[in-house]
């Protein structure tokens, strides 16, 4: 009965069948038989199936077998077999043959083949059963495991797989029967193939023995002509092979007997050279490799499988092993051209730890710690002088350069080197050791004269003080003694400068107003304080040197301003003697705008003393309190004598006036021209004239106001002490009208200065006004 339509959902039962596939099963357009219902005719029932399994990559072959085995299997049973690949290295993988129930998905006993070698085996008459004849086995000192199939196509392939994963170098030879022979002599070629392959050109590798070729060396040429390809990737591989590769070269380790501890050592081999050529590869790969070789050179294998190693395997270890670490040894010494900037990332840190391992006597015997610092160290020694080399070709003596140039270790090679910082720092010692020889170089050529060196010293010094292992450490102490001497010279030079500035300015001086002094004075000024800004920006290492270097610097401030106020008030009192813009003390005097220089010069040496001679630290006042006093005095001095001056001016006035005095022989006369008050006037203008003359030119207020309130408060005792003497007799008209003008005038001038009331309305004061009244009021009544 046949129905090329669809089932629909209320047709009836014909019939059940029933499959059991693996997942080697593939059959499309099978027709198979039913099993009828009772219901069913009794014509023939057939179905048509399409059945495709999808096979785990991982499944290498799959079947019912009988076995029986020492340690698995014990007893001659039929149960389903399937042959896995598991990784478990990189590049490396287990090959394993497991047995499964029905619907289980775990497998109930399992043999790794690793040791094994696979054969085919005779039959054995007590374990044959009618669908287990044609037998293998699997044999591995200590143990066999006899496997038996149904068919001869069956155990082929079920040997072929399994030789190909064990990896041995045995080729398994299949029994020659009767039927084989009757096979082979009636059994002819298809012509149409053997055509194709010649034209192909694979004629002669189709037909020759594999047993005859050395397979060692095509794996090399195959391996190496892989990796060559990987590395001309765009995308860097760092040596890694692609899956599909590894799949390749595994499947030919696998099928030709290619023994691993050969392979790793030829990918070992054909890596160091790749990297001795220039190429990035990665450390932990090289590491990979090397930790399998070492095991299986050593015997301590992972897995505690029993593994047979070469002579030509062992020496071409140990020259490998030589190379490699030369190879990380080259590396070490150049990290930072090898790895620059840290990249790959963890790359060096990576290589520290294989050079551990090479450097170890075998896998289960470590390195000593002493043993592989002193290594590192020589590595870092060398690799200063390298790093050192390099720079100075680059450019000649560049400390910026080299600052840099060790910032970039610190911030992307410390973490690497972390558990071998103390060497790390002394390999900065020596590379600044070896800067320090140029330095002292380029110094002794330059001429005594010179100091471009000295912004050198603040930047190393800056750069060094900062840094937390640097600090005060051989270089530092070095740098220090190297520019001690320089710095000595340095200030003894600028103390001689300033004092040959001190003598020959003011010899030269024209007293013309500045800023706040005088040329000589600001200039001197200036020095002092540049030296000292100098001297205090080289941030000086040494606190002892440094606080001897502040405590001269304080002292020689001390001693030039003291020289500088003795000059001044020397000139200060020629030109005081020498007048106004007239001459003398007439009333027309006004006092020469050099003084006032001369006094700002002494105010401002005054002001900076504090700054230039206050020390820091200890006694805090040691050379300043000395200076500070003696500038006090001569400000006072000067005080007094601009006073006296300007009193004196008063002085010569009254001694006009005193001719009119009653009873005097001039009076009379001088009556005759009939005077207002010409004298009185004329002070009045001279007053107001230098009140100007000082508040414009001196530069500090409060100094000013002191010379404004003892000027008038002397103008106003001299003028008492002239009337007291005058007390028994009336005063002239021209002498009543003056005094009135000048004290309401100059009483006004001074109030507008900013003296205060109680210093303008003193009793003096009112004494000298109640009697002027009370002239005043005589001379109205007469």
């Amino acid at each position: 009965m046949e129905n090329p339509g669809l089932f629909s959902l209320d047709d009836d039962k014909l019939g059940k069948l029933s499959l059991q596939i693996d997942p080697t099963f593939n059959k499309t357009n099978w027709w198979i038989d039913m099993i009828k219902c009772k219901y069913t005719s009794n014509e023939q029932l057939k179905v048509k199936l399409d059945v495709r399994m999808e096979k785990p990559q991982n499944l290498k072959m799959c079947g019912w077998c009988y076995a029986r085995g020492k340690n698995v299997w014990k007893t001659w049973k039929r149960r389903y077999y399937a042959l896995v690949q598991k990784l478990i290295y990189v590049s490396q993988y287990c090959f394993a043959t497991c047995s499964y129930r029905e619907r289980k998905f775990e497998p109930t006993e399992m043999m790794p083949l690793e040791g094994y070698t696979i054969d085919y085996a005779e039959p054995d008459n007590g374990l044959i059963m009618h669908d287990g004849k044609y037998f293998f086995k699997a044999v591995r000192e200590g143990d066999v495991v006899t496997f038996a199939t149904n068919e001869e196509n069956e155990r082929h392939s079920w040997v072929q797989a399994l030789y190909r994963a064990t990896g041995q170098s045995h080729k398994p030879t299949p029994p020659i029967t009767q039927i084989n022979k009757s096979n082979s002599t009636s059994g002819q070629k298809d012509l149409s193939d053997s055509d194709r392959s010649k034209n192909l050109g694979f004629d002669e590798y189709i037909q020759s023995d594999p047993c005859k070729f050395d397979h060692h060396d095509l794996f090399k040429t195959l391996q190496t002509a892989t990796l060559d390809f990987r590395l001309n990737d765009p995308y860097c591989s760092l040596g890694w092979l692609s899956p599909v590769q590894s799949y390749v070269l595994e499947e030919y380790c696998s099928r030709y007997g290619v023994r691993g501890c050969l392979r790793h050592l030829y990918y070992l081999n054909d890596l160091l050279d790749r990297a001795e050529q220039g190429f990035m590869i990665d450390p932990q790969l090289l590491h990979y490799s090397y930790v399998f070789c070492t095991s299986h050179v050593s015997g301590n294998r992972p897995d505690n499988n029993v593994s047979t190693i070469t002579m030509e395997e062992r020496d071409g270890f140990s020259e490998i092993k030589e190379r490699l670490k030369q190879f990380l040894e080259n590396q070490v010494t150049n990290f930072r051209f090898s790895f620059p900037f840290g990249r790959p990332e963890g790359a060096l840190k990576a290589t520290l730890s294989l050079l551990e391992r090479v450097l170890s006597k075998d896998i289960s015997t470590l390195i000593s710690r002493d043993d592989i610092r002193n290594f590192i160290r020589k590595c870092l020694e060398n690799a200063a002088y390298t790093n050192y080399t390099r720079v100075s070709d680059q450019a000649k003596i560049e400390a910026e350069l080299c600052i840099e140039l060790l910032q970039q270790d610190s911030e992307h090679y410390q973490e690497a080197f972390k558990q071998y910082n103390d060497l790390l720092i002394e390999h900065e010692e020596i590379f600044w050791s070896l800067f320090a020889v140029d330095m002292e170089h380029v110094i002794d050529q330059q001429p005594i004269e010179s100091w471009d060196s000295f912004p050198l010293f603040q930047l190393l010094n800056d750069y060094l003080r900062q840094h937390d292992t640097l600090s005060n450490g051989r270089f530092h102490q070095q740098l220090r003694d190297t520019f001690a001497p320089l710095v000595i010279r340095y200030v003894d030079l600028m103390e001689s400068c300033i004092a040959q500035s001190i003598h020959k300015g003011f010899e030269k001086e024209n007293w013309k107003s500045k800023t706040r002094g005088c040329a000589t004075s600001e200039d001197m000024l200036w020095k002092l304080d540049a030296l000292q800004c100098f001297i205090r920006d080289l941030h000086w290492p040494d606190a002892i040197f440094a606080e001897h270097l502040e405590k001269r610097l304080k002292q020689m401030a001390s001693d030039m301003i003291e020289a500088c106020g003795k000059r001044v008030c020397r000139h200060f009192e020629n030109w005081i003697k020498k007048g106004g813009l007239i001459g003398g003390t007439s009333s027309d005097y006004l006092l020469p705008s050099e003084c006032c220089v001369m006094v700002n010069v002494i105010l401002d040496c005054k002001a900076q003393a504090l700054k230039l001679c206050a020390l820091h630290s200890g006694d805090l006042h040691q050379y300043h309190t000395r200076i500070d006093e003696y500038l006090e005095k001569i400000l006072s001095d000067m005080s007094k004598s601009l006073i006296q001056k300007l009193v004196s001016v008063l002085d010569s006035v009254f001694k006009k006036l005193s001719r009119y005095d009653e009873g005097s022989f001039f009076a009379q006369i001088l009556s005759l021209t009939k005077p207002i008050n010409e004298d009185g006037q004329s002070y009045v203008s001279c007053v107001n004239a230098n009140l100007e003359q000082l508040r414009q030119r001196i530069s500090d207020e409060i100094f000013t106001l002191n010379i404004f309130e003892e000027w008038y408060r002397q103008q106003t005792h001299f003028i008492f002490i002239w009337l007291g003497e005058r007390a028994e007799i009336s005063l002239h008209p021209y002498q009543l009208a003056c005094l009135l003008l000048i004290l309401k005038k100059t009483h006004g001038s001074f109030e507008l200065q900013g003296v205060q009331d109680k210093d303008l309305n003193s009793q003096a004061y009112s004494s000298i006004m109640q009697r002027l009244h009370f002239e005043e009021t005589a001379n109205a009544v007469k």
